[in-house]
């Protein structure tokens, strides 16, 4: 379905399929936001900076821990002026999800060779970029196996094993709070990024910074698949990410719990010091580079 997964939804419909999480993944909710800003401008219906500017105020209420949605707004919308026209957006918004499906495909590539025959990787929550490595390795001939969690409380680790055994690469599911016990039989932890800041630390699912923690003191490797539009400028001039809150009811009824205060935070931030390296469409970098990467990024 590339280029055309959202034909059909609007600005509200996709905006709703973010909140609610059906459209999920850093990736897919870039593209997602890219192809909405699209509908807009092709509408017939007052002035294009008003509808555009609504836009992006509707899709930044979306999910305000996704930098990959914020840079998807910026490059579509980057030195918006008068002479802004519906052509120059819809060229944007082709470029954009066209390099954002390219990008995928070297991330892949650089990923999967970096796995070996015989190596079992230890995989959390559903990141589409970590599961490209792991699918071109295994495309490869490379015997593997992987060990996937839950990824509470959505549970997304049950998308990740499915589309594991359904592509044929052995698949093991464990709950969460297994991680450290399994790690003894893992050679790599491939996971994704929501968001990169500039100093090198991996904002992403609730769990991950765990999971690296047990990693490092395992030493095993960790490998972050994320493409460059998820690093974050804003943090190179200060800016905290925002960790997000959800429903108290997707984990367990409230009511149920009186007098209990539940939180629900969507992610956590995973110290740079616990990352290998980071697999990006550019190539495979330290986190340390990470400045370097956004500092390219703001040139253009």
């Amino acid at each position: 379905m590339k280029g055309n997964e959202f034909a059909g939804l609007g600005l509200e419909e996709i905006a709703e399929k973010i909140e609610s999480m059906e459209i999920r993944g850093a990736a897919k909710i870039a593209r997602a936001a890219a192809h909405a800003l699209k509908e807009e401008a092709v509408k017939d219906e007052g002035e294009l900076d008003e509808r555009i500017n609504e836009a992006i105020e509707r899709l930044k209420r979306t999910r305000p821990t996704a930098v990959s949605l914020q840079n998807a707004i910026r490059f579509v919308t980057m030195n918006k002026n008068s002479d802004f026209t519906v052509d120059m957006i819809k060229e944007r918004v082709d470029t954009f999800i066209k390099k954002s499906h390219s990008a995928g495909e070297k991330i892949a590539e650089y990923g999967g060779k970096r796995i070996s025959s015989g190596n079992t990787i230890l995989t959390h929550c559903n990141s589409s970029m970590a599961l490209k490595a792991i699918k071109y390795a295994w495309d490869e001939g490379k015997e593997i196996d992987v060990i996937a969690t839950e990824s509470r409380p959505k549970k997304q680790g049950y998308i990740t094993v499915r589309e594991m055994a359904e592509y044929g690469i052995p698949v093991t599911l464990i709950v969460d709070s297994a991680v450290r016990y399994k790690m003894t039989d893992v050679d790599h932890v491939y996971v994704g990024a929501d968001t990169i800041a500039s100093n090198g630390a991996v904002i992403n699912k609730i769990g991950t910074s765990q999971v690296a923690l047990c990693a490092h003191e395992a030493r095993v490797p960790v490998t972050v698949c994320a493409e460059t539009y998820k690093f974050s400028r804003e943090t190179a001039f200060g800016d905290l990410v925002e960790i997000e809150e959800r429903d108290p009811e997707e984990i367990v009824d409230p009511d149920e719990f009186p007098g209990v205060k539940i939180n629900n935070p969507v992610f956590d931030a995973t110290p740079a010091d616990y990352v290998d390296c980071v697999v990006t469409e550019e190539g495979v970098i330290s986190p340390s580079e990470s400045y370097r990467v956004i500092k390219e990024m703001m040139k253009g």
